[in-house]
């Protein structure tokens, strides 16, 4: 009877535990798009998946069966693999870089840096290197990567985010910003730059990836330690403007050892698959990363790796180009569209020329979650005529509103609330116009109140 009297605390949590059990703004709306997005009525143009007619179906059930009829070179496809990854499968990826000259990387390149595989995609890599380097300060581009720039924090590190350009992160703000830190710059862990900007999808220049190698080299030399700069090439393969010159990857330009770059499988063969690498020099960074994989879990599921060894070797270089095409394709009508319905009322549109979305920056409307025309998107704005009867809500038009892509502290954290990110990747192509077209609707809606 006494103990039913004494209140009980709830379960200990470490410090991440405690901030990690507070779902994230970016989280909490992709757990509400899973639990109400209505298919044939609400349009996502938020949820970054990738296009379904980019996605190899019968190739994979092919890749399986060829993998069972071959048990010499793919011996135990459904057991456990090494935490490195599969050898089959780093063995295809180096040979699908070089016959794509992906980067311009060289076998030199590749011959002094290691290739491995994440546990679960590129963001199982990232999430490593904030359990393996201690915390402190990273530095990455402002509008930010949002999903793991939130994870990095709950984390403990403290991320600062420099403004981009046309050729990606400022180096003059970012040199201002390194000599403001002074004494502190000894806390810099690593820098952290996404190639195609997520989620303004700015390509990163050949001669500011260069730049960006100098600065973390001279860094290095001050501090008297390697600093990494991670370079993360998710998009990178998305490159689909034919009129945009490919850049060089920074591997290319390590001198001292500092260049890491993550890539992934995702956008050209399938998410699912969840295959995730990265290229980097040998050393106790990469050890660190590859027992984090087998802490996690032991290996990546190893018929996914080989499935994507085989599918690269078979069909990888004509996936490749089908795949730009697709979304060439895609950001050129998605393009026309907003210009017909939105350019009206845009200040900057930024994309387009790689990956598959398009950031747009309105004049005077606010996109932000309290803004009207986020409201009327989302149908709550308390008014029937809009909402549509209860229960029966009008279509809803799911984005990623920009202050949730800027860094709250930052200089643009004003402007963030007059920007937005669309996929033109997931939605058929009408349906991703009907989006628009509502959107303008809002915009027109939230001028008028």
């Amino acid at each position: 009877m006494m103990s039913e009297s004494i209140a009980v605390a709830d379960v200990p949590l470490s410090p991440y535990g405690r901030v990690s059990s507070v779902l994230s703004p970016v989280g909490r709306m992709m757990a509400q798009f899973a639990a109400e997005f209505r298919d044939g009525i609400d349009i996502n143009l938020g949820v970054g998946y990738v296009s379904e007619e980019a996605i190899p179906y019968d190739e994979v059930a092919e890749a399986f069966a060829a993998i069972r009829r071959d048990p010499t070179r793919y011996r135990v496809p459904l057991n456990y693999g090494g935490p490195a990854g599969s050898p089959n499968l780093i063995r295809s990826l180096r040979s699908f870089l070089l016959r794509n000259r992906l980067g311009d990387l060289s076998e030199e390149i590749l011959d002094r840096n290691r290739i491995i595989i994440g546990a679960s995609g590129a963001s199982s890599l990232l999430e490593g290197l904030a359990e393996v380097l201690p915390t402190g300060i990273v530095v990455t581009t402002d509008p930010r990567y949002y999903i793991y720039c939130e994870i990095l924090e709950r984390h403990g590190f403290h991320v600062v985010a420099i403004p981009e350009d046309e050729e990606g992160i400022r180096l003059d703000e970012l040199e201002s910003e390194l000599g403001r830190l002074g004494s502190r710059a000894n806390e810099i862990r690593f820098f952290y730059i996404v190639t195609v900007n997520n989620p303004s999808c700015r390509v990163v220049t050949t001669a500011r990836r260069a730049a960006l190698v100098a600065i973390a080299e001279k860094l290095s030399y001050r501090l008297g330690h390697k600093i990494p700069v991670v370079f993360d090439a998710a998009y990178e393969m998305l490159i689909h403007d034919p009129q945009l010159p490919r850049p060089r990857s920074a591997l290319c330009y390590d001198k001292l050892g500092v260049v890491y770059e993550v890539g992934t499988l995702s956008k050209i063969v399938a998410p699912a698959l969840r295959i995730g690498f990265l290229i980097g020099p040998p050393g106790p960074l990469m050890d660190g990363l590859v027992q984090h994989t087998c802490d996690v879990g032991f290996s990546a599921p190893l018929f996914s790796q080989e499935i994507a060894s085989f599918i690269l070797d078979h069909k990888g270089d004509s996936r490749l180009q089908e795949v730009q095409a697709v979304y060439r394709h895609r950001a050129e009508v998605t393009r026309q569209a907003l210009e017909k319905h939105l350019g009206w009322a845009l200040q900057e549109i930024s994309g387009g020329q790689a990956g598959f979305y398009y950031y747009l920056t309105f004049r005077d409307v606010e996109t932000a979650e309290d803004s009207p025309f986020f409201r009327f998107l989302t149908r709550t704005t308390g008014d029937p005529k809009i909402d549509g009867p209860q229960g029966q809500e009008h279509p809803r038009v799911y984005f990623l509103p920009g202050q949730h892509c800027v860094d709250p502290r930052g200089k643009l954290r004003q402007i963030g609330r007059r920007q937005l990110r669309i996929s033109y990747a997931y939605e058929e192509l009408s349906r991703i116009e009907e989006g628009l077209r509502l959107m303008a609707e809002a915009a027109r809606y939230a001028i008028s109140q």
